[in-house]
């Protein structure tokens, strides 16, 4: 049964004389949106983002044009901004590209980051949050869905956060850096589903269509059952320093800091092994690995590793990968040799599969940036659409615990298993003392 404020707007819509029956999908949504501004000025007090929801089930109200398709604003799904470092930035770039977003909100632990970001996505000062609960403030602003671009360690708790304030959440990876706080995003997707939220995690190889295609095919049967496999990321980036004195510097430069990035294993190398794992869609078993620092100081993270790890039916996967050194090509691949054809990927070419049933794939350029307008785009068309299933969830949590079960068979130099690993209540925790909250 209708409510009275819901009446009262339908009853606006309905003293109307234009039909919009044969409105389009992104036409209905943004009708809903213009609607909804309508009845504020009613204060009939309905939720902003139940109308977005309303407008994907397909409803259709009649409505004078003028409404129909909304102003450029209230057309627009509104966002908030965690994270206004590097990253936070430019992905905040490619949101606004679209036409489809508009940022109302941001915070950063630092004021002049957060104001420099309000300032250049034009967000009212107002709503320019800062400190370690900026983020918390945030959330209690009306806005549609949050982008966390903050570094690892803080992913889980702003993105259970972001959804118990009923926000659709868009997260980067790595979505950890223990294991406790990848059951915690677990537990965050599950919920999201269960309330109607969007969530999606931004890895960029699962956006692109020959990526898909191609590991559809190994899925299939097409290469036979999978035997080995290797995956390798030398970077020549990374660096060469070591974790700050400060605490406060620490989050301005985090990279070297294993509590606040999870070590490069997990904060860079995921990428590598995400696919591995995607490919053999399987738990790892156990795994045996080594490491270290030649390169990096003694309290730093590790500059390479090398780790096996065996997957179900005893698939072998033989990993490694390096950090800064000067001249190396940089790589992320990943090949799979199963008993009719071998899997080849790399990031930043292509995939192709070759053998009895191959296939030529495809080639591309710039997927850290055209995997990741993929996603933006599919985050738009999930939340119009009212698709909730948020898949990228168990494969992200998979893929970063994959990564922890690496690093911590490197760190103990013993075999680690996938049952021990599960088990795990460590946690990492920054000292994060005279830090302004």
């Amino acid at each position: 049964m209708m409510n009275s404020a819901f009446a009262r707007c339908y009853g606006l819509a309905a003293r109307t004389n234009t039909l919009c029956g044969a409105l389009r999908a992104g036409q209905a949504m943004r009708f809903h949106v213009g609607l909804l501004k309508e009845c504020r000025t009613m204060n009939t007090g309905i939720d902003r983002r139940r109308f977005i929801s309303t407008a994907a089930a397909g409803t259709v109200i009649a409505l004078k044009p003028s409404l129909v398709f909304g102003t450029q604003a209230n057309s627009k799904i509104t966002l908030g901004l965690i994270g206004c470092g590097g990253r936070g930035n430019w992905i905040a770039d490619l949101f606004q590209e679209t036409g489809k977003y508009q940022f109302v909100a941001c915070a950063d632990y630092f004021e002049d980051r957060a104001k420099a970001s309000g300032s250049r996505l034009q967000v009212d000062a107002q709503r320019c949050y800062s400190g370690l609960s900026g983020y918390r403030r945030l959330l209690e602003q009306d806005l549609d869905a949050v982008v966390i671009e903050t570094p690892p360690y803080f992913h889980p708790e702003q993105s259970m956060a972001a959804v118990d304030a009923g926000k659709h959440v868009f997260v980067a990876k790595p979505i950890a850096v223990d294991v406790p706080g990848c059951k915690t995003i677990a537990a965050a997707g599950r919920k999201a589903t269960q309330r109607k939220l969007v969530f999606l995690v931004d890895f960029q190889t699962r956006a692109n269509e020959f990526y898909q295609e191609a590991v559809r095919r190994v899925h299939a049967g097409d290469m036979g059952p999978l035997v080995l496999g290797e995956a390798h990321y030398p970077w020549e980036g990374g660096g060469r320093g070591g974790p700050p004195a400060n605490n406060e510097e620490c989050l301005r430069n985090w990279y070297y800091v294993l509590e606040i990035s999870g070590d490069f294993i997990v904060e860079q190398s995921i990428h590598a092994l995400d696919v591995a794992t995607w490919i053999v869609d399987g738990d790892p078993v156990r795994a045996v690995g080594a490491g270290g620092r030649k390169l990096r100081p003694a309290n730093s993270i590790y500059d390479h590793f090398a780790v096996n790890y065996w997957f179900p039916d005893d698939v072998l996967l033989s990993f490694t990968s390096i950090q800064s050194i000067p001249g190396v090509r940089d790589q992320i691949t990943c090949r799979f040799f199963g008993a009719e054809g071998v899997i080849e990927t790399d990031y930043f070419s292509g995939v192709i599969i070759r053998g009895r049933k191959s296939y030529k794939g495809g080639q591309f350029d710039y997927l850290y940036t055209t995997g990741t307008q993929a996603n933006i785009e599919t985050f738009y068309q999930s939340i119009t659409a009212g698709q909730y299933a948020n898949e990228t969830v168990p494969a992200s949590v998979r893929s970063n615990l994959t990564a922890i079960m690496g690093r911590e068979a490197a760190y103990r130099g013993t075999e680690v298993t996938w049952q021990d690993l599960l088990q795990s209540e460590v946690r990492l925790t920054p000292d994060l003392t005279g830090l302004k909250s």
